[in-house]
């Protein structure tokens, strides 16, 4: 009896010991997934920068549609050129300077100083 305790007792320490140099199968599925998590987090990430950039230069390409539709007011009684009258008009919808800056080929600066010149003179 006294040998089977002994020998049961020599095999749990020997199993014991191999289980801390045997390959963790659970660590490297682990860590696939998490791969592969971090792969879908990223593509969704650049899809939804991708998305945004795409509606913004679409309602762009919308407002600068519109705008042009809109009949011209004559030129006597307008003192702006159509293409500020463009600017400001896509400034009071809210288009950023950069996306306005795009759609009518002029710089930043240019439609920041069309917007501060019609903020001073008190048009808004």
């Amino acid at each position: 009896m006294l040998y089977a305790l002994g020998t049961i007792a020599a095999v749990a320490i020997v199993l014991f010991i191999l289980s801390f140099f045997m390959n963790d199968r659970m660590k490297g599925i682990e860590s696939q997934i998490e791969q592969v998590s971090m792969t879908m987090m990223q593509n969704n990430y650049q899809m939804k920068k991708k998305m945004k950039v795409l509606e913004e230069e679409l309602l762009a390409e919308d407002v600068t549609e519109e705008i042009m539709k809109q009949p011209a007011p004559k030129p006597e009684t307008s003192k702006q050129l159509p293409l500020v009258d463009t600017v400001l008009s896509m400034y009071k919808k809210g288009y950023k300077p950069h996306y306005i800056a795009k759609q009518t080929n002029l710089s930043e600066h240019d439609i920041q100083s069309l917007v501060q010149q019609q903020k001073s003179e008190g048009v808004q």
